[in-house]
Formats: C-alpha cells, structure tokens, sequence
C-alpha cells in the first residue's frame, strides 16, 4: 500500500485512490513507457498525443497549436461536447506506433480531435467537481436500473472534465433496453 505523496495529491487517475502525487500509478501499471523520450527528434514532425483519462479510457489528440507538451501535462482537449481534461501519456513517435498497435488509422475523424490548452486552475477546479459527482451518480444509477428491472451492474461512472456528459460502465449477460 502506497501513501499519497502530499496531502494535497490529485487522485491517481487510472485507480482514483490518490496514491501517487503525479498520477502515475505504480500499482495499476497501466501507462505506457516513452522509452524515446531522450532519443533526439523523438518529438519532431508528430503532432499527436496520447492523452488518459480514468480507467484504461485513452485518445489521440492533435497537438495542432504546437503547445510543449511532455508525459504528465494535463490537457484541456475536445470533447462531444465541450472538452474532457486528460494527462498526456505518450508523445513523438512511439504515438504513431501506439496508434498503429491499438488500429487507430490518420484519417478517421477521432484523429481530428485537438488538444486545446494546458490544464488552467479554472479547468481543473471543474474537473475536481465532475469528479466529486461520479460515486453518488453511480450509487444513483444502480438504483434506477434495479428499480426499472434492468438486468446489469453498473462499475463506474465518469464524468467528462467539464461535467456535460457521464460515461457509465456496465456489465450485463445479455441486451439492454435503455428506451425506459
């Protein structure tokens, strides 16, 4: 069991238990390793990043502002709609491989999603707020689907960084009607 660095350490963003004060979790080994990072012209004539979210969600974001971006940097980027904030994972040339190992293809219309700034306080104080919202939203949920009978069960729920829309994460045997 690992303590949170400081007391002020942001949740760690693939497990949400704060245990690491720069999001980069030892215990859910889910980050990718930039093992280029140093090798010169890693970075140059790429301009996509990957960027994580919670849980093993993750995309590829155009860096078309040619912002300075690094492994850790937290990131304002396109959402549908509004935007999402996100840390940056990967960046250079191992994006490209990334993307080419997972079938991401250059030309499909997630690859136009951009990157639209670092992080501001402002982004992250919402992000925080989203993010306060998604235990009592998926407590809430549960209650619903076992009111309206449905048969599944409900894991998590996430909110995107600017609280416009929730993804909720489901498990169920068979098909589920949402219409009611």
């Amino acid at each position: 069991n690992k303590k949170p660095v400081n007391d002020s350490a942001e949740a760690c963003l693939n497990c949400g238990t704060g245990c690491c004060g720069d999001n980069k979790c030892s215990r859910c080994n889910l980050h990718s390793y930039n093992w280029l990072e140093d090798v010169p012209g890693n970075d140059e004539e790429f301009d996509i990043v990957e960027v994580h979210f919670k849980n093993t969600r993750r995309g590829f974001y155009r860096n078309s502002s040619h912002l300075p971006l690094k492994a850790g940097d937290m990131v304002a980027v396109e959402g549908n709609p509004g935007h999402d904030i996100g840390e940056v994972t990967l960046t250079g040339y191992l994006v490209r491989l990334q993307m080419k190992k997972v079938g991401f293809h250059f030309d499909s219309p997630d690859a136009q999603r951009k990157v639209f700034r670092l992080a501001r306080e402002n982004d992250m104080e919402r992000y925080r707020e989203a993010k306060a919202r998604e235990q009592e939203t998926m407590l809430r949920s549960r209650e619903i689907a076992e009111g309206l009978g449905l048969e599944m069960k409900i894991g998590d729920v996430e909110f995107q960084g600017d609280g416009q829309k929730a993804i909720f994460y489901y498990i169920a045997d068979g098909r589920v009607d949402f219409r009611q």
